[in-house]
């Protein structure tokens, strides 16, 4: 079956220009192993790539994407795991020393989880993974005056300040941090306006990056 042109299209310009100008550095790459110093947990959404908001080039940033940028508490329990797995593979095998949780503005899942239109059962999959966006609408509280796409951004900080503090429940991501040997990050990008935003953990505030 024939790829969609799309993709196609893209495939040629990406032969005739990024890897034909960085050829070198693509062959290096393919003839040894990977050795990213950052990771990325960040959410599926098309709109928000951050190989792209981030500039980077092949070979430096190790990148799990999933529905609304969610990590899971620990649970060692046999299952299936990617993102847990991810994380494992990141830390313990590449030694990655930044960990980065990257949410964004308008992101459709926590958006039908703060509207209560996604359905956390009768689904296979989206239910029980979105339930944990559920647990956190309930605790920041919907301000006075507030209009739904302020409360849905406050959802979406919430949300990493979430899995932030689920990354520590990862015995090997803990000792690494209390050794200094990793750092966690929580980012919220703003699709309309490309602005990064960061949480300052130890003043528990937001803040735009400089550009």
């Amino acid at each position: 079956m024939v790829l969609p042109a799309k993709l196609l299209e893209g495939y040629a310009s990406f032969r005739s220009g990024r890897y034909a100008s960085e050829a070198q550095r693509y062959q290096k790459l393919g003839e040894g192993t990977q050795k990213p110093k950052v990771m990325i947990i960040a959410c599926c959404d098309s709109r928000a790539a951050p190989e792209t908001i981030f500039d980077a080039g092949p070979g430096e940033m190790f990148v799990v994407r999933n529905v609304a940028n969610l990590v899971p508490p620990y649970t060692p329990d046999g299952g299936h795991h990617a993102t847990s797995a991810a994380l494992e593979f990141g830390v313990m095998s590449l030694g990655v020393q930044n960990i980065v949780v990257m949410g964004h503005g308008r992101c459709g899942g926590i958006r039908a989880a703060v509207q209560d239109s996604l359905p956390l059962t009768h689904t296979d999959f989206i239910g029980s993974w979105m339930r944990a966006i559920k647990d956190v609408t309930r605790i920041v509280p919907r301000e006075e005056g507030c209009d739904e796409a302020v409360h849905e951004r406050h959802i979406e900080r919430a949300s990493i300040e979430h899995s932030l503090a689920n990354l520590r429940t990862f015995p090997w991501i803990r000792m690494k941090e209390n050794k200094r040997e990793i750092s966690l990050h929580g980012v919220w990008f703003d699709i309309s306006l490309g602005e990064l935003h960061a949480y300052d953990e130890d003043a528990a505030e937001w803040g735009a990056v400089k550009g």
